[in-house]
């Protein structure tokens, strides 16, 4: 017999008279001497229960008893609540008059409660504690939302024609950016197999075999530094696509990401825009425009070179160097405490050398910082920055990519400070035409910024080793309120393209053979043309459910420092198991 007829969110006015069972936790107990009040909890509500004289001495006594997170069944008839409606609880306009109660498991005293304030406690106390954290009001809707965007996401999909297809967890280990986890091989003595960063190959190698339309939400590994937005695993949306061209998988994911906000928030995103990364770069300096405010970069290198700013005007003797500012409405109104900091904020994040501030004043003045340097060209520089009494201009000078990403950065920094971000706007943007290639000028090399199987926009391929650096990819990333949720590409999907990217990123053949083979023979035995996206799925329900904290939004996540605190890992493994694994731990000398 099941130990509740219903849930203790689903009773309402239209239940009065009704028995019913219900089970749960006590949530809290509030004990007025004859008449005891229990609010019991489940993942779909509360609903208060009361223990008055009528339901006997006993049972008020056992009730009296209750203390909080004790798993209890309570049977009972529901009644209209007396002393007025509770607006707080969708079951507010009932209770139910208990008349039996079974102790189902006696709770000790929890070391956190999880109740409406449960976020309150450090987060190492609720990620040690995740059992009970999990069961507050907030981590139960985060845990619920994100059900249902999968569920969404499946169903799109699947009416679309997709096939789910699970693709290996134990590989061989590729580069694709970040460091593997690599598991040892017991039976193979010296072999390790690679947890996989991203189905990438096999998803690829799907589309050779025919399958035309794949999809899998899977576990991805990359062992590289933490940060809030971002997990050792983490879960992606995969998706790939044969015959299809960048706008195929751009519309599928615009109706996809149209569909989960219109179930999920009842918000209409409308037509989402398209901006290159040259452009985003040149007006934002960043690749994932935050659009929710207008605040833009602009070129000040002609007004800059007429002042009397000697570090303006040396970094301008170069032939990369540049002068850029953004307009900060309201900014003048921030200390000088708070606006000299910005330099040394510049400094650490990023080693720049400043950032040279001014004011905006009445009449179409600059004051402070170092408007006594701008002299003539103060009326030229506010028109173009389009500021007004009380703005802050800020500056930034050096390279094109160390300038602009001073401001960028600064840009989302003080819009946030300075409220300037409107948090009710949803506001997407396609990034495209990305380079396919960049230059590392440590390595001297060139890297791939997205992954080495990105196709180069076909108009371009003979320009592909006279000028590598001015080759456009066929990439393209969702960005949603200054975060990627999703990016994606159109693959090489020709063995002669391939070898020729690889041979720009220093894969030589032998290499390419030895790394890549699998994928190379199926490209030559006659792969059809196809591209996909993957969809950061934990960035995109933190976006869904108010959070800037990845950790919200996995049920048992790791910390910083990638331990999971709950069953304390990664942990010490017994020397007999290593040594059936073929691993030596090799321990530092004392001093080393």
């Amino acid at each position: 017999m099941a130990l509740r007829t219903h849930t203790c969110g689903e009773l309402r006015k239209s239940d009065v008279g009704q028995a019913v069972q219900l089970a749960g936790w006590v949530h809290a107990y509030r004990d007025h001497g004859e008449i005891v009040f229990v609010d019991l909890r489940d993942r779909a509500g509360r609903t208060q229960m009361v223990f008055d004289p009528e339901s006997g001495k006993e049972l008020c006594e056992q009730a009296a008893r209750l203390r909080r997170e004790d798993v209890v069944s309570i049977t009972g008839t529901v009644s209209e609540r007396t002393g007025g409606v509770n607006p707080k609880m969708p079951t507010g306009e009932i209770e139910v008059m208990a008349t039996g109660l079974e102790v189902l498991n006696k709770a000790e005293a929890p070391p956190i409660l999880p109740d409406d304030q449960a976020g309150e406690a450090a987060e190492e106390h609720r990620l040690r504690y995740r059992y009970l954290d999990l069961r507050s009001q907030k981590m139960q809707h985060i845990i619920g939302t994100r059900h249902r965007v999968l569920q969404l996401m499946r169903s799109y999909l699947a009416e679309r024609g997709f096939w789910e297809i699970e693709t290996p967890f134990l590989c061989r280990s590729t580069p694709e950016g970040a460091r593997d986890y690599l598991v040892p091989s017991r039976i193979q003595a010296g072999r390790f197999y690679a947890l996989p960063q991203s189905p990438q190959l096999f998803k690829q190698i799907l589309m050779a075999s025919g399958c035309d339309k794949y999809m899998q939400i899977v576990r991805c590994f990359r062992d590289e530094d933490p940060r809030a937005d971002r997990q050792a695993e983490f879960t992606q949306l995969d998706i790939e696509m044969s015959f299809v061209e960048q706008q195929d998988v751009m519309d599928l994911m615009a109706g996809l990401y149209s569909a989960v906000w219109q179930e999920v928030l009842g918000v209409e995103i409308g037509e989402i825009p398209v901006m290159a990364y040259a452009d985003a770069m040149e007006r934002y300096g960043i690749d994932r425009p935050d659009l929710r405010f207008a605040v833009e970069l602009k070129d000040i290198g002609d007004l800059a070179g007429k002042t009397d700013f000697r570090v303006f005007t040396e970094v301008l003797k170069s032939d990369d160097g540049v002068v850029k500012a953004i307009c900060v409405p309201g900014g003048a109104s921030m200390s000088r405490k708070q606006i000299d900091g910005l330099a040394e904020w510049a400094k650490q994040q990023f080693g720049a050398g400043g950032v040279p501030t001014c004011k905006v004043g009445a009449n179409g003045t600059l004051e402070a910082g170092i408007s006594k340097f701008l002299g003539d060209v103060a009326p030229d520089l506010i028109q173009r920055m389009g500021a007004n009494e009380g703005d802050l201009i800020c500056f930034a000078c050096g390279t094109f990519a160390m300038a602009s990403q001073v401001l960028g950065e600064l840009r989302v920094k003080l819009g946030r400070e300075l409220g300037l971000i409107d948090e009710s706007q949803w506001k997407f943007v396609w990034i495209t035409d990305f380079p396919l290639l960049h230059w590392n000028e440590e390595e001297e090399r060139w890297d791939s910024p997205h992954h080495p199987f990105t196709s180069p926009v076909p108009e371009q391929l003979e320009q592909l080793e006279s000028d590598p650096g001015s080759v456009l990819s066929r990439a393209y990333d969702l960005v949603l309120n200054g975060s990627e949720v999703a990016g994606g590409s159109i693959r090489i999907h020709r063995t002669d393209v391939q070898q020729r990217v690889f041979n720009l990123l220093g894969i030589d053949e032998a290499e390419a053979k030895a790394k890549f083979h699998f994928l190379l023979d199926a490209l030559r035995y006659g792969c059809p043309p196809h591209g996909g996206i993957a969809v950061g799925l934990d960035r995109t329900i933190m976006h869904l459910t108010g959070t800037d904290n990845i950790r919200d939004v996995i049920a048992f996540p790791k910390t910083l420092t990638g331990m999971d605190l709950m069953t304390q890992a990664p942990s010490e493994v017994d020397p007999a198991q290593l040594e059936e694994l073929h691993v030596r731990v090799v321990e530092e000398e004392e001093g080393e």
